[in-house]
Formats: structure tokens, C-alpha cells, sequence
């Protein structure tokens, strides 16, 4: 199984086209970085009053609370309010100055860039094989087609996790270049369950970008998936690539008019809306999303490796 992954790991860097998705990446956030800094202004003046400010601010959500009939409204007023209320009995000023870590979670949303060119190399990863007729000379060896399908997704999740880090990584580097590190070390305000958490920020910054990066590699799986069976990576890629920038639109759509939409892939792939937002649709819960993304991606693994083994490639 290692040699298979090698095997695949080899295979997508003898292409030029991995280098160039890596550039884009690198220079994406480069740009953003440049962006940013330009935008900067001059030095924050500490609030000396900001325990009298979250308080009026609090006073105001409080009567935004009572007045309100969404759940998913209160919920969001109750989250500020405990921060707030956190914030002032532990002497944790709102951070003002931006820094490295502001950054690098800012840089997060270049991680639907890594998700397009991790789509790319998942929808042909199984379909060039047919198309360059190499996948023969992959099944006369005596090696189980399981085998072989299993390597290559690993090798698609591998290749995910390395763009994400190059991201992480150059943007940490970028950001601390650019913006400096943090004055002291503040943590993070995690609130869940009622309960407000600090997290150390750089823990929470690899939780957030592992949560940030389910929709990515959920559309990886559907476009390996779309390869093993169709054969076609421009099918998988197209199709891919169109829900990767609209399924999350079209399914917010769904959920104003339509409950049901909390069972679309789409409503359950943003796992962060249960820590720093609302659900999509009222009565959602994590373990109720986690469900749903195991059931999906037991349907398409399974669909990819029935239809796979049942195929005759000897045509």
C-alpha cells in the first residue's frame, strides 16, 4: 500500500501543472498580505475605557435578546454577550492591533483555492488512467483493485493536507514579516454550549482551518468519486468545481423556505457554524452534521469502488 502511494505521490509532482498550483497558492496569499498592509493605518490607541464600552454594547444586545423570536438570533446575542461579560471579569481587552495571527485566519479563505486545484487532481487521478490507458498495466499486477482505488485517495486527502499547510505555514511566515507578532500572547474565545473557553490561538487557528477545510475535501471525494465512475475528469471537475462555489448559495436559498435542506451536503459541511455562527437551518446540532457527512461520504466511497471493481477495463 506504501509503494502504491509513492507510486501516486510521484505521479502528480512529475507534473508541471502541481508546481503551478503551488506558486498560485503561494502568490495568492502574497498578494492578500500586500493587500492588507497597504490597508493598515497607523498605530492603535488603546481604549482605556473598553470594559464601560462592552458594557453599553451588552446593555444593547440584552434588549436586542428580549426582543427577538429567532433562536438563531438569541443564540448569536447570547454568544456576544459571554464573550463580553468574559472579557471583562478576566481583564481580556477586545485586540485591536492587527498581527501574524490576524492574518493568517484572514488567509484562510485562500483555502477554497486549495480546494479547487485539490479537486483538479482528484477528478483525474483515477480518470487519466483510462484516458492514457495506463490503468491496464496498473491491474495485471497482483494487486487488489481496493488496493489501488484506496491508494489513490489517500494520495488526493495527502495532497490536500499539504496545500493547506503550505498555506498555513507561508502565511504564519508572511504575516509575522509583515505584521509582527502579537505584543502578548492572547487567547482565544471559544464559545460553546453556553460555556466560553480560551484556546490557545494557534491551536485554534489548525482547528479552524481542519473545520474550514471539510467542504473541500468532502468535493474532492465526490469528484474522485465522479472519476471512478464516469471515467470523465472534466465532468468531475466541472461538476465539482460549480458546487465548490455555489452549493453553500443555492442550499442558504433552500433552507429560507424549506427544512429539508438541512439534509443537502452543503448545509453540514461548515462545521465552524456551530462555534462562530448559527446553523443554517434552526434546530441543526454538530453530532446531527457529522452524521450527515459520514453518510455521504460512505455513499460516495462506496459507489466509486463498486462501480470500479465491477468495471471491465479490458475494452
Amino acid at each position: 500500500m506504501i509503494n502504491l502511494i509513492k507510486n501516486e505521490w510521484m505521479k502528480i509532482f512529475k507534473r508541471p501543472g502541481t508546481y503551478v498550483m503551488i506558486a498560485i497558492l503561494i502568490i495568492a496569499t502574497s498578494i492578500v498580505g500586500a493587500f492588507f498592509k497597504y490597508q493598515e493605518k497607523g498605530p492603535e490607541v488603546a481604549d482605556q475605557h473598553w470594559t464601560q464600552t462592552l458594557n453599553q454594547e451588552n446593555d444593547a444586545l440584552k434588549r436586542q435578546l428580549q426582543q427577538s423570536t429567532s433562536k438563531m438570533e438569541q443564540q448569536f446575542f447570547k454568544k456576544e454577550i459571554a464573550i463580553n461579560d468574559y472579557r471583562i471579569k478576566h481583564n481580556f481587552p477586545p485586540q485591536e492591533k492587527y498581527n501574524v495571527w490576524t492574518f493568517v485566519k484572514d488567509a484562510s479563505e485562500l483555502i477554497v483555492l486549495a480546494g479547487l486545484f485539490t479537486i483538479i487532481i482528484a477528478a483525474g487521478i483515477v480518470a487519466s488512467e483510462f484516458n492514457w490507458g495506463t490503468i491496464k498495466l496498473l491491474l495485471i499486477r497482483p494487486i487488489n483493485r481496493s488496493k489501488i482505488l484506496v491508494s489513490k485517495y489517500i494520495t488526493v486527502i495527502l495532497f490536500a493536507l499539504f496545500l493547506l499547510a503550505v498555506l498555513f505555514v507561508f502565511s504564519s511566515v508572511l504575516g509575522a514579516i509583515l505584521f509582527g507578532m502579537p505584543d502578548k500572547a492572547v487567547p482565544y474565545l471559544n464559545y460553546y454550549n453556553g460555556r466560553v473557553t480560551e484556546q490557545n490561538m494557534v491551536i485554534h487557528l489548525l482547528i479552524y482551518y481542519g473545520l474550514s477545510s471539510i467542504d473541500m475535501i468532502m468535493l474532492a471525494t465526490m469528484a474522485y468519486m465522479i472519476s471512478s465512475v464516469f471515467r470523465n475528469s472534466s465532468l468531475a471537475i466541472g461538476l465539482s468545481i460549480f458546487l465548490l462555489f455555489t452549493g453553500a448559495q443555492f442550499t442558504a436559498l433552500i433552507s429560507l423556505k424549506y427544512s429539508w435542506a438541512k439534509y443537502i451536503l452543503f448545509a453540514n459541511t461548515d462545521l465552524m457554524q456551530y462555534f462562530e455562527g448559527t446553523p443554517i437551518v434552526e434546530g441543526m446540532t454538530l453530532p446531527f452534521s457529522i452524521l450527515m457527512l459520514l453518510i455521504y461520504f460512505v455513499i460516495f466511497q462506496v459507489l466509486a469502488f463498486v462501480i470500479f471493481k465491477k468495471r471491465d477495463v479490458a475494452a
